[in-house]
């Protein structure tokens, strides 16, 4: 049974961004993020109190420290300074959600730094080590690499969880098309909702130029920026119940 996740807890101060109260409850997996490309102390803290009120599994969202570009510019950073940076990060989370009496149970690299983390094995590694640091899963996109990545996985000591994406298309490797091509991001629910059935029962999606590609994936990753996102997280809240159920 596949579940669901999303990324959530990245209001700062009092401006707020997306709708957590709506989302998280249709939710498997929170994201939450950890201060550096969005979110603060207080904002972390009402995130999780959201994720153990509804019993939602709560992950770390660590990012490049870059809240002016919501974390989705790259910042070339050394190794170390990189795993240092994301174990920083996890640690904030983990301390918070410990004083709420709850835990981390995984970690997704956020916007530029998951990115890069698909398009560079150097920068994966980093992910791996610190994924066998604090024995976390690491989340990654399914790609036609999965077996590669599991591999480099087992040799690091690590764990990973295969993710795909809703409201993208893909390219023909697997990694997600470029924000900047034209429909590379799904705005109509009717094309969202049909990519997310066709991952939930035939594990595949259509790429951007028109071929099928097969995705094992364990986890669909959906947004609630808007009322209209929200609306299409219920309905494939929905498929995958209904799938489960089949």
């Amino acid at each position: 049974m596949f579940k669901l996740n999303g990324d959530v807890g990245e209001s700062f101060g009092p401006w707020k961004m997306g709708q957590d109260a709506s989302l998280i409850p249709l939710l498997d997996m929170a994201n939450i993020a950890c201060g550096f490309h969005a979110s603060d102390p207080d904002n972390m803290i009402k995130t999780i109190e959201l994720c153990v009120t509804h019993q939602v599994t709560i992950g770390a969202h660590p990012g490049y420290a870059d809240k002016e570009g919501f974390g989705r510019r790259s910042i070339p950073m050394t190794q170390n300074a990189l795993i240092h940076s994301v174990l920083y990060q996890i640690g904030a989370l983990k301390a918070l959600t410990e004083y709420q009496g709850s835990h981390v149970s995984y970690f997704k690299p956020h916007g530029a730094l998951y990115n890069d983390m698909m398009q560079s094995d150097d920068i994966l590694r980093c992910m791996l080590m610190v994924s066998a640091s604090m024995n976390l899963p690491l989340m990654l996109l399914a790609t036609n690499r999965a077996m590669t990545h599991s591999e480099m996985a087992s040799q690091c000591g690590a764990s990973l969880i295969f993710e795909a994406f809703v409201d993208r298309r893909y390219q023909t490797s697997g990694l997600l098309a470029p924000r900047n091509l034209e429909g590379a991001v799904l705005h109509s629910e009717t094309d969202i909702l049909g990519q997310a059935s066709s991952l939930v029962s035939q594990h595949s999606v259509q790429t951007i130029d028109n071929k099928t590609l097969k995705l094992d994936a364990e986890t669909l990753c959906v947004h609630g920026d808007n009322e209209a996102s929200i609306r299409v997280a219920k309905a494939i809240r929905s498929l995958i119940d209904a799938q489960a159920l089949s």
